[in-house]
């Protein structure tokens, strides 16, 4: 059983920082360029969904690590749903919250200095 428990816990499994979503219009979508800003109903402050394959598993505050971005894990649900979701054999990303706010008719764009 100790040999098969090994095996288990070495199965590589999607692990996924959820941000936001919102929705454009088409218009919106071709008026898109680099540089333009998506503004999301979320605010900067608020914890970030961490998914392991496609179930919610905890949440935590986004962290500079080096030149890469990283997650400070706040909070985790139990190992062993921990272990359920790892297991899950649907590892497709997970279906996003509706948002809080409606989104603006316009997205945000940085203009350059």
């Amino acid at each position: 059983m100790a040999m098969r428990s090994k095996s288990v816990l070495s199965i590589e499994v999607p692990v996924i920082v959820y941000l936001a979503e919102r929705s454009f219009t088409t218009a919106e979508i071709m008026r898109l360029v680099p540089g333009s800003i998506i503004e999301m109903a979320k605010q900067a402050d608020k914890d970030l969904d961490l998914y392991i394959s496609n179930r919610r598993v905890g949440t935590g505050t986004a962290v500079k690590v080096g030149e890469n971005f990283g997650l400070r894990v706040t909070s985790m649900i139990e190992p062993v749903a921990r272990l359920e979701a790892a297991l899950d054999d649907a590892a497709v990303p997970p279906e996003a919250p509706a948002p809080t706010e409606t989104a603006s008719d316009s997205p945000a764009e940085a203009e350059a200095a």
